[in-house]
């Protein structure tokens, strides 16, 4: 089992910055790939970030590629994901998740998952 707090949300003007920050509690967190998620009301949850085991590997939605970064500190088990150039679009509650088993680009296999920080950008 692992336990996922996302701390960092707030409200930022158009084109600022922000960086979520996601703490897992688990002996295992090297073991785990990582994570972010976002969903907007009425809409489904889409995978925004997510990076391997080791950090070696990344995946980025195509929406945020160049103004989103996640990085992991296996040593302090927090996962990051830092925004710049936010968009009014991008509001949304990001989630990080977990995967204990499968490739960290197989969305299906992201089985924990946090409760969530709100994101709002104002234009």
């Amino acid at each position: 089992q692992v336990q996922l707090v996302e701390s960092g949300g707030g409200l930022v003007q158009t084109g600022g910055s922000l960086r979520l920050s996601c703490a897992a509690s688990t002996r295992t967190f090297s073991t785990h790939a990582m994570g972010w998620f976002r969903q907007s009301p009425g809409k489904e949850r889409v995978a925004v970030a997510a990076i391997s085991r080791s950090a070696e590997s990344t995946y980025y939605a195509d929406f945020v590629k160049g103004r989103f970064t996640i990085s992991r500190d296996n040593a302090k088990n927090l996962v990051y994901l830092q925004m710049n150039n936010l968009k009014p679009e991008d509001t949304s509650v990001y989630s990080c998740a977990a995967n204990p088993l499968r490739p960290y680009y197989e969305m299906d296999g992201y089985q924990y998952w946090g409760q969530g920080t709100q994101v709002i950008v104002s234009s």
